[in-house]
């Protein structure tokens, strides 16, 4: 699922009329400033180097967003299921292009060896979609209205396992991975073991979530890790979306700003089980960060190396390529 940009869109700003203070003689500026009440001396060299400098804050270039899921090669059906919201304009002026982003990019484990857990994990990302849609307005959703959308989506698959009176293993339940981004701003959260990765020219390959499993658990608490994973059940979740109510959960939502070149990989645990991704970060991740390099065809590679390497499971991944601008200097007069 491969989510097009929106058409651009072009508006003149006052910067045209302030470019052609410039292409004025030097007679026809003072005629201009005298005609105007301008002040000449903002023309002269030493006006201008007396200015203050700001820095203009960073902007996004470019956006890139990729979804893939395939059923594996040990399971009869897919319980993953994403959902990608990309909306992209770009306003181009005197100055050059400005690309306005926002985007909302979902991906949902139904829970393994739960009944329906491809329904559980479709009604959770199409219902934190819809809630997007029509909560987002001019600013990105706070941490708290995360939260309160995440809840919602618990709610409703906690009320539907409640009505069809389901107990135990038989409630369905999903994980949850989200990821927000306005601009350079960029807000993320997540239930269970789906994940989010960073992976950046300075920092390499980063995990941004923490599962949430009792193995986790249990080295949060201090147990060394060697001995928290040895127990049987260190990779049973702690948290998932349904089987029980919003009071007893906890999601983890996090913010943080772009100030470089960044692709982001949401990614079900098919794909991340067996620590693949840092394995053959150099092959098959680094490449990603070449815009001219296909997010699209990079992303299949990395199912077909999860269904050689793991296999045992479904496996989805999400894409998101952004380009980010270095913040610029500029008189403050004219920032």
């Amino acid at each position: 699922m491969n989510q097009p940009l929106n058409s651009l869109t072009s508006e003149p700003t006052d910067t045209e009329n302030r470019s052609e203070i410039y292409d004025l003689t030097e007679g026809e500026r003072d005629e201009f400033a005298e005609a105007d009440h301008f002040d000449t001396d903002l023309f002269s060299e030493d006006f201008t180097e007396e200015l203050p400098t700001v820095i203009l804050p960073n902007r996004v270039l470019g956006l890139d967003a990729y979804g893939v899921t395939d059923v594996g090669n040990s399971r009869h059906h897919n319980e993953d299921f994403f959902v990608i919201d990309n909306r992209c304009t770009q306003l181009i002026d005197s100055d050059g292009a400005q690309t306005y982003t926002r985007g909302v990019y979902i991906l949902c484990d139904g829970m393994g060896g739960h009944a329906q857990g491809e329904v559980a994990s479709r009604m959770a990302a199409e219902t934190l979609a819809l809630f997007f849609r029509e909560h987002w307005q001019e600013e990105m959703p706070s941490e708290a209205a995360v939260k309160d959308a995440i809840n919602w989506a618990n709610q409703t698959l906690h009320t539907l396992n409640e009505s069809q009176t389901r107990m135990g293993s038989g409630r369905m339940g999903t994980t949850l991975v989200l990821a927000m981004l306005q601009d350079t701003q960029f807000r993320f959260a997540h239930v269970g073991d789906s994940r989010l990765y960073r992976l950046t020219h300075r920092h390499g390959l980063e995990q941004l979530t923490v599962d949430h499993e009792v193995g986790q658990r249990d080295i949060e608490r201090g147990t060394a890790p060697e001995v928290a994973y040895a127990r049987p059940d260190a990779y049973q979740l702690t948290q998932a979306l349904g089987p029980r109510s919003s009071h007893s959960l906890r999601p983890d939502v996090q913010s943080l700003t772009l100030h470089e070149d960044s692709v982001f990989l949401l990614c079900s645990d098919g794909l991340t089980d067996n620590q693949l991704l840092e394995r053959f970060q150099a092959e098959y991740l680094t490449p990603l960060l070449d815009f001219q390099y296909s997010l699209e065809a990079g992303l299949h590679r990395l199912i077909e190396l999860a269904n050689t390497e793991n296999g045992h499971d479904n496996v989805t991944v999400i894409g998101v390529r952004v380009k980010v601008s270095f913040g610029q200097s500029m008189p403050a007069m004219f920032a």
